[in-house]
């Protein structure tokens, strides 16, 4: 996608690889900084802290870790131990550890000698097959946006209301949930997207906003309390959100407050829709809420705030009394019968082991 007109990925080598660029995402989006990482330990870092996120984002970023650590040491117990570093980054999103294990599938038997520019040329690949996924959900996706406007008057606004990041920030281009809005504002389509501002770490407010700010896509920030209320109220068409994780079943695992969205929405007859692709959904997990790990992150995400004051300094203020202790779940589960359906690269199916087994027989137990 374009910032003030330049074409950008979230990550991309340099140093012949050896080395990786990101946009550090924590600053945004008072500010539009970019970082180099040369080390083992500044990706897992820019990992944890969150200067990167999103679950393709996160696999894509092991990826280039892992093709950072094989420079500095090949071994097999270099392998190993970058293995081992990026996959405790953070334990709900599934992407890191595919991306972990596909990485150390085609190093492992490779001599020591050649991993290094093989991590390279893999996690290259990875991120190239990333865009290449996202933009095809965009493709399905829009089919079902143009579904609801040829249900409309013309002209009449479609109103989309989606939760957290899942745009190209979120991925290596093009977004999950995002795609397909984006795909339909530049078809014409005339889209406005509600945005939730996503606490407590806002990246509704700061990061979707400012990705639909920058494309021209028109859009609202509103609480996130606020859905429902726009939903009794027949302003809102659609819900979509992307995913961290989905089980065989069709249980998705998405940023906290997904849940209440998707309960809103089947009370009040409003599809809701979750964007994904493939390497999202863990086939060895069938019950997401008993099953899937859950991030708790520090409650200081929780008391603390960043943004711009009026003088425009850049601040951290606190809005919780001293003492007040804050619990920080990162991520609850929606069940897939709350879901309308799975947007993925290759169709859209219903949330169900069967509709899955539709699209990726591959992943089958009978496959």
């Amino acid at each position: 996608m374009r910032v003030n007109g330049t074409a950008w990925r979230t990550i991309w080598p340099l140093d012949d690889g050896r080395a990786v660029g990101i946009i550090d995402q924590t600053r945004l989006p008072h500010a539009f900084e970019t970082l180099v990482l040369s080390s083992l330990d500044e990706v897992a870092h820019a990992i944890s802290a969150m200067l990167v996120r999103g679950a393709p984002l996160i696999g894509a970023t092991a990826a280039w870790g892992m093709a950072v650590a094989m420079a500095h040491d090949a071994s097999d117990a270099g392998l190993d131990h970058a293995y081992q570093v990026l996959v405790s980054t953070r334990p709900t999103a599934i992407n890191l550890r595919w991306a972990l294990d596909d990485m150390k599938a085609h190093l492992a038997p490779l001599p020591a000698a050649e991993r290094a520019q093989a991590a390279r040329a893999r996690a290259a690949q990875v991120c190239d097959e990333d865009v290449a996924l996202n933009e095809a959900i965009g493709t399905h996706g829009l089919g079902i946006i143009r579904q609801i406007a040829a249900g409309k008057a013309a002209g009449e606004r479609i109103n989309i209301l989606t939760h957290c990041n899942a745009g190209w920030l979120a991925t290596v281009d093009w977004g999950t949930a995002l795609a397909p809005i984006y795909k339909a504002h530049d078809a014409g389509l005339p889209i406005h997207v509600w945005v939730d501002e996503t606490r407590p770490r806002n990246q509704g407010a700061s990061l979707t906003a400012w990705e639909l700010n920058s494309h021209g896509v028109p859009h609202t920030v509103i609480v996130d309390n606020a859905g429902g209320h726009y939903m009794q109220h027949g302003q809102v068409d659609m819900v979509i959100v992307g995913t961290d994780r989905t089980t065989a079943q069709g249980d998705v695992c998405n940023k906290i407050g997904t849940y209440l969205k998707a309960l809103a929405a089947k009370d009040n007859g409003v599809p809701f829709y979750v964007a994904l692709p493939g390497p999202t959904i863990d086939w060895t997990v069938n019950d997401g809420v008993a099953e899937i790990p859950i991030e708790e992150r520090s409650g200081a995400e929780v008391t603390r705030l960043w943004g711009r004051t009026d003088e425009g300094a850049l601040a951290w203020v606190t809005v919780t009394p001293e003492g007040s202790p804050a619990a920080n779940p990162a991520f609850d589960v929606t069940p897939a019968r709350l879901i309308t359906g799975l947007i993925t690269e290759r169709g859209v199916c219903p949330a169900s082991a069967q509709g899955l087994a539709g699209l990726y027989p591959e992943n089958t137990p009978a496959a």
